[in-house]
């Protein structure tokens, strides 16, 4: 019975803990709804923001800054996201099914909402707890590919992709790639001594020019042919220290241990590779040149569509400053550079001045690429593959540059077939709009710019209409006054596009009156909002805009509050809004008894 007890105290326990996180989630969505249409109230809450509950900060301020950015309906606010149910269920034990009925509890108790959870986005965060449980098995799964690795007994896989990239070579071992018992995807390698048709392998030759993922650059494509089968090898891979290993898939026929075959890298993909990877020291040394010696290589990724590349500097490059990295670049593609290399050690390396690469472990010897006409301009420890003079990279065009972090910057860019390709795209969309504006392409900008003025002009005139014709709508509000016990009640409908052209209105209103109650809604882009506002001799009888706004939303099924003067309001149901305005004299009647 002791048991048993325990057992009960310990699930009352795990149900107040989650009911206490649930209530703060909801009383942030809640803050937010209070001040929808209040930026002084939002302004106030983001100030505020240290001293609420961690958990009610965590959750409030990705909606604040939803809500500045105009990213968040404020229908959105009453529906809880996955990631907080999964918060409740996860991290406090308590069942989301419980979570929809507390919702609904507090919907009730607050008179808001009505609240509710996103199941979609709910589910897609338990699968990926059990994605990261999977991925917990798969580390065990290769550790197994680790030893199957070791366990084949194969030295340094010598390459031999430098000098060309087609080479006569033998089989040394297959492994044969089975699925997985969880998910049907690729699972544990078996050695086999000979592979079939349709089978996922992974090849070791005695030697080969396919280069293995390393320094940035993806691993190199292509086919081994054999003189029964043919293998498609997507990627190159070194998963054990000086072996590499080429991963496909048996395309045609079947394939054997000790086979002598052909190993042919993609030629195409190869060299738009090796142009990036050109590219990468071209960009490394302009950086250099242009921003100071400071910069250096903090990550780089090299492949056949473009290049990435990631150094230290403290601030963002200017446009003039991207633009003479670019130009200096190109001018050293220009130029036709020699590029060349050498084996040395690290240390005689270090010593000519070589820049080595972010995140490589070096031997005792290593391969020193060098870009030069008699003075060096690059010089740089790699093992990657390049062009032979820096004519061959074509064209390096600047994409963009961004911050990765604290004194971190990452530039991309692209040369040759894609840099020409970008170029073909952009000449095309430039000559499309042309067209479409009836303009030469080196009018476009002053045509542009002609467009831009019009727009702006056509704004003014508009905003400048539709403050005459909100003043008519006020005017003719003004006809449509009732007395409730001898105060002047206004509530009405406009055709406001906001709260503050609403207030404009009420402030016009008060000015003519006097002495008065206003209500006026609209309806904005779906949303009913209500402004209220009391002049202070009532105020002073005891009425509150803040408590007519209140009352006026729940018809509309929404909330809201203010000062006793002015009080805006919400809700969710548009088609209640006319109900709403014609319950306003009642209201007024109600609190002045």
């Amino acid at each position: 019975m002791n048991v048993i007890g325990m057992e009960q105290r310990l699930f009352n326990d795990t149900l107040s803990r989650g009911d206490a996180v649930l209530r703060q989630i909801m009383n942030a969505r809640n803050l937010i709804h209070m001040f929808w249409n209040d930026d002084n109230g939002l302004r106030v809450a983001v100030e505020n923001m240290d001293l609420l509950p961690i958990v009610q900060r965590e959750v409030l301020q990705p909606l604040l800054d939803a809500r500045v950015a105009g990213n968040l309906e404020q229908g959105g606010l009453f529906t809880l996201s996955g990631p907080e149910v999964f918060l409740i269920h996860s991290t406090y034990g308590f069942p989301w099914e419980l979570t929809r009925e507390a919702a609904l509890r507090y919907s009730h108790e607050w008179s808001i909402g009505p609240f509710d959870i996103d199941e979609n986005e709910l589910q897609r965060e338990m699968e990926a707890q059990r994605q990261q449980s999977r991925e917990g098995q798969a580390f065990k799964g290769s550790m197994e590919m680790l030893s199957a690795y070791e366990d084949l007994g194969l030295g340094v896989t010598p390459f031999v992709g430098y000098d060309g990239m087609s080479q006569e070579s033998k089989v040394a071992a297959i492994l044969v790639i089975g699925p997985s018992a969880d998910s049907g995807e690729p699972g544990t390698a078996e050695p086999a001594g000979q592979a079939t048709q349709g089978q996922q392998v992974e090849v070791v030759l005695s030697e080969t020019p396919f280069y293995a993922e390393g320094g940035g650059q993806m691993g190199d494509q292509g086919t081994i042919n054999g003189t029964n089968g043919v293998v498609r090898v997507n990627d190159t891979q070194s998963p054990v220290a000086g072996l590499i290993v080429h991963r496909g898939v048996v395309e045609q026929g079947d394939i054997s241990v000790g086979e002598q075959v052909t190993a042919q890298v993609d030629i195409n993909r190869r060299l738009d590779s090796s142009r990036n990877h050109s590219g990468t020291h071209l960009l490394h040394a302009s950086l250099r040149s242009i921003l100071g010696p400071h910069v250096r290589q903090a990550g780089s990724l090299v492949n056949p569509d473009r290049l990435r590349f990631d150094f230290s500097h403290v601030t963002g490059l200017s446009p003039q400053e991207i633009l003479s990295v670019q130009a200096l670049s190109n001018e050293k593609v220009r130029d036709n550079l020699l590029v060349s290399s050498q084996e040395t050690t690290y240390a005689d390396a270090v010593r000519q001045g070589a820049l080595a690469f972010f995140g490589d472990r070096y031997g005792d010897v290593v391969r020193m690429v060098s870009m030069s006409n008699g003075d060096s301009f690059s010089v740089e420890v790699c093992g990657g593959t390049h062009v032979s003079a820096t004519g061959q990279v074509g064209t390096l065009l600047v994409l963009g540059e961004s911050s990765i972090g604290g004194g971190m910057r990452r530039i991309e860019a692209v040369t040759g077939r894609a840099a020409e390709q970008l170029f073909i795209e952009q000449a095309a969309k430039l000559d499309a709009l042309s067209q479409k504006l009836s303009t030469p392409v080196a009018d476009l900008e002053a045509r542009l710019d002609s467009f831009i003025s019009d727009t702006e002009d056509l704004k003014r005139r508009l905003a400048a209409l539709e403050r005459s014709t909100l003043r008519s709508e006020a005017e003719d509000i003004l006809g449509r006054v009732v007395d409730v016990d001898g105060i002047k009640v206004v509530a009405a409908r406009t055709s406001a596009p906001g709260p503050e052209a609403m207030r404009e209105m009420g402030d016009f209103l008060k000015s003519k009156l006097s002495s008065v109650v206003v209500m006026l809604g609209a309806v904005v882009e779906g949303t009913p909002i209500l402004i209220a506002m009391v002049t202070p001799d009532l105020v002073d009888k005891g009425l509150h805009a803040g408590n007519l706004a209140r009352d006026t939303a729940k018809v509309v099924g929404g909330g809201g509050g203010g000062r006793p003067d002015m009080a805006q309001a919400g809700g969710r149901d548009a088609s209640k809004l006319e109900a709403a305005l014609s319950g306003v004299p009642e209201l007024v009647r109600q609190s002045l008894s």
